[in-house]
């Protein structure tokens, strides 16, 4: 008999962000293995594993609540309660989410932590995130028998923080759709694009220092400005009200795609003359790899986990400094020889990661986890 495990797959009912994209694709690989007797809790449980493209009632309730931070408490109180309510015991629980769930009952517990960045940098996070995560997360982590993490960087901060053994700690990188985010020979896409762009993909909050970004791009000669214009994508943060109205006062050179389907993404990296990502605080950064996995040559912050992903294969830009991330822009778009270089590695780097070696290795830890 397979051992009955569930996974919290609640991240699943918005426009996918990273952690969402990760709970996806774990999720998926491990259903295909079959290792397991698999349930999903979506504030329900269900067998079936919701598709990010999918649409239903659920996603559009949800996308509905996320904008109202006394619906959203509400909310979660009402999932703490269905999760007691409906709950059958089970051999294991995956948390994906950094909270486990109390409600959900299970013999062991996996949680993933990604970052601490609500401790670290609380202006990056909505008032009501920190909150919920203040009040929940260590209380609840302490469930856990392991934490499963996606970079070393990330595991050094849990081992400072959390009272874990450093074997309790688990870092498994996170991978990509190879089949999806590669090169493509021809390119079609339902939107007009520049001719020549510079490219940023996140979500439109503080943490991904877009005004750092926008000011960099701005402070470019307006000869570079008329040759590469700026486009940004992503899912409609937060606390984005000066990132927009910068956006809106330079219309001419910066473009914002809002959020775009994983096909349409890959193709616009493709398209892309230079992908940048300047963001603070990462506790992976798939974005650096989708791009690559572009042949698309990348400039990024050398801060955090960042440069566990990028390795050689980007050049690195201080995400503080405006001149800094101005020059390097300026130096990779000047360097055809450079960007030749850069495609090369990045190709070579992104083939040590890929969503099957990730869930070999979360099926791994579940089956140490289930034997202990």
């Amino acid at each position: 008999m397979k051992p009955k495990i569930v996974i919290d797959s609640i991240s699943l009912l918005s426009p996918l962000t990273g952690i969402g994209r990760y709970t996806y694709e774990v999720s998926k690989e491990l259903k295909l293995k079959e290792n397991f007797d698999i349930e999903f809790f979506y504030g329900y449980y269900s067998q079936s594993l919701v598709e990010p493209s999918m649409k239903s009632e659920l996603k559009n309730f949800k996308s509905l609540i996320v904008k109202n931070q006394l619906i959203k408490k509400f909310v979660r109180r009402l999932i703490f309660l269905f999760s007691k309510i409906l709950a059958q015991k089970y051999d294991l629980y995956w948390q994906p989410n950094f909270v486990p769930n109390s409600g959900i009952k299970a013999d062991r517990v996996v949680t993933s932590v990604h970052d601490f960045s609500f401790i670290l940098h609380r202006d990056f996070h909505p008032k009501e995130r920190v909150e919920y995560l203040e009040k929940y997360f260590f209380k609840n982590i302490i469930r856990s028998n392991i934490i499963i993490t996606g970079s070393e960087f990330s595991k050094q901060e849990i081992l400072q923080r959390l009272d874990f053994r450093s074997e309790q700690v688990r870092v498994v990188y996170h991978g990509i759709d190879h089949n999806l985010f590669k090169v493509y020979n021809e390119i079609e896409v339902d939107f007009e694009l520049p001719k020549r762009f510079i490219f940023c993909v996140g979500s439109i909050e503080p943490r991904k220092n877009l005004i750092g970004l926008l000011k960099a791009y701005n402070s470019l000669d307006r000869k570079t400005k008329r040759e590469y214009k700026l486009l940004l994508a992503g899912f409609k943060g937060w606390e984005n009200k000066e990132i927009i109205e910068l956006i809106e006062q330079n219309r001419e050179d910066i473009s914002y795609l809002g959020f775009v389907s994983d096909i349409e993404l890959a193709k616009v990296y493709n398209l892309a003359s230079l992908f940048v990502f300047p963001s603070f605080y990462e506790g992976f950064g798939l974005p650096v790899l989708e791009a690559m996995a572009c042949g698309t040559p990348v400039v990024c912050s050398d801060t955090t986990s960042i440069p566990e992903v990028g390795g050689d294969a980007v050049v690195y830009c201080n995400p503080y400094d405006v001149d800094d991330i101005k020059e390097k822009i300026k130096m990779v778009l000047n360097n055809k020889k450079l960007q030749q270089t850069m495609v090369a590695k990045g190709l070579v780097r992104v083939r040590e990661f890929t969503w099957k070696k990730s869930a070999r290795e979360h099926t791994k830890i579940f089956e140490e986890v289930l034997k202990s």
